[in-house]
């Protein structure tokens, strides 16, 4: 499989001004496959050292940070002489390691000859306890799950990816059914490696579900184990209820749907910790479109989507045939599918704030606005060909932008003061 991220990686060991590099993101996003597939191809060794397996050397940072020390211990435990010209160093589940990402800045101070790259699934709970945090001393990388796109490349479709790389519109449009195909394929897969390649080399949507269940009640096991345990019960509550939130016409995030007479400050401590791990993207509501966005977000307002469209539709219990034949019952959910799937892919483009937009006086909202550099670009997402646009006419009338994008079923248009982006498009359509 080919992951976009190790054209940053590349670029990571190009670069001058090289620090070394922390992978973020959550479990089984395949971090470890990147690192260790990165080394294989640009390094002639590796050094590989995950510390949630190795005992002997969780404790190599207590005693100091002296660099040459360090060295002759990854060798030790590696079997690898080490040459800065020649291996990459991967410490993986650094925050296994005590004061394992503190070093990170003497390696930055004193050893940047060094190629090292440091991962972790529970990283960001790390940097927000009583961690010496190399601040200004680390390069950072997030891994989400494979994109679409990248998924399109793993079925071999890489003509048809070519194809929504060069937005050549009429073309697209031969071609939609298979698109649409494969979107739908995706909306059951997702993005999670492990489900992708049980996909291309059984063709089983059975054994996907069993990985996804799998991958869900490993995450719930990091809720008991590594979250405190006075807020793992509402942790799990939280994490639950996200389908049921979706699935809603209005999809702000109610406390009272996660527990009856919920509360903000009930549930705050286990909303960050899933959003710092890295299982939910939080959107914020935005009662203004003006740069830069995030001065006018509404902090008591907001919606919550998980890290795969693909474990989205485990949760929700949803068969292969439902999906991909199409169910009368199925209608909600299959919105909450399709603003997932936006949702995810907005996050995976660097330099983009996504919130939503909702009237003060209107029921109605806007699903998601962007802020691209200093463009503010409103979006609507709708699951099949219902074109209705309501709320992205009323975002137009009010803040008059300079695009507005809906995003459905249908084919590539511009008319006036709008564009409909097919979502199997919006991976690649250049905002």
């Amino acid at each position: 499989m080919e992951r976009f991220a190790l054209a940053s990686l590349l670029k990571w060991k190009k670069s001058k001004t090289r620090k070394p590099l922390i992978i973020q993101g959550a479990r089984q996003v395949g971090k470890t496959w990147l690192m260790k597939e990165f080394g294989r191809r640009e390094y002639e060794q590796v050094a590989y050292i995950n510390f949630e397996s190795s005992d002997s050397l969780k404790s190599i940072f207590k005693e100091d940070f002296e660099i040459s020390r360090l060295i002759t211990a990854f060798q030790i435990e590696t079997g690898i002489r080490i040459r800065p010209d020649n291996t990459l160093i991967i410490l993986d589940e650094i925050q296994e390691a005590e004061r394992g990402i503190t070093s990170l800045k003497y390696f930055c101070e004193n050893a940047l000859q060094y190629h090292i790259i440091a991962a972790g699934s529970l990283l960001g709970i790390t940097l927000h306890l009583k961690t010496s945090f190399p601040v200004g001393k680390v390069d950072f990388l997030t891994l989400h799950p494979m994109s679409f796109n990248e998924f399109l490349l793993a079925l071999g479709q890489e003509q048809l990816y070519e194809l929504l790389q060069r937005n050549d519109w009429p073309m697209i449009t031969n071609f939609k059914a298979k698109l649409i195909g494969h979107l739908r394929h995706y909306y059951f897969i997702g993005g999670m490696p492990e489900a992708v390649s049980s996909f291309i080399s059984e063709n089983d949507f059975d054994r996907v579900r069993t990985i996804q269940r799998n991958i869900l009640l490993a995450y719930e096991h990091d809720f008991s184990k590594h979250a405190p345990s006075e807020i793992v019960p509402r942790i799990k509550m939280l994490w639950q209820s996200i389908p049921s939130q979706l699935s809603k016409e209005n999809k702000k995030f109610i406390y009272g749907v996660v527990k009856q007479g919920g509360r903000a400050k009930e549930f705050e401590l286990a909303l960050a910790w899933l959003t710092d791990c890295g299982l939910v993207h939080k959107v914020q509501r935005i009662s203004k479109a003006a740069v830069p966005l995030v001065a006018y977000q509404d902090t008591s307002a907001f919606k919550l989507f998980i890290l795969d469209v693909g474990l989205l539709s485990a949760m929700g219990g949803l068969t292969q045939q439902t999906i991909l034949m199409g169910n009368s019952i199925f209608s909600e959910f299959k919105g909450a599918l399709a603003e997932q799937f936006v949702l995810q892919h907005l996050k995976i483009r660097q330099n983009i704030q996504v919130f939503y937009w909702s009237s003060d006086t209107s029921r109605g909202e806007l699903d998601f606005v962007i802020q691209h550099n200093d463009r503010i670009i409103p979006i609507e997402v709708k699951a099949e060909e219902n074109l209705k646009a309501k709320s992205l006419k009323s975002f137009f009338e009010k803040f008059n932008p300079t695009i507005s994008v809906r995003t459905s079923m249908s084919d590539y248009r511009k008319e006036g003061w709008l564009v409909n982006v097919p979502l199997y498009a919006i991976d690649s359509f250049p905002f």
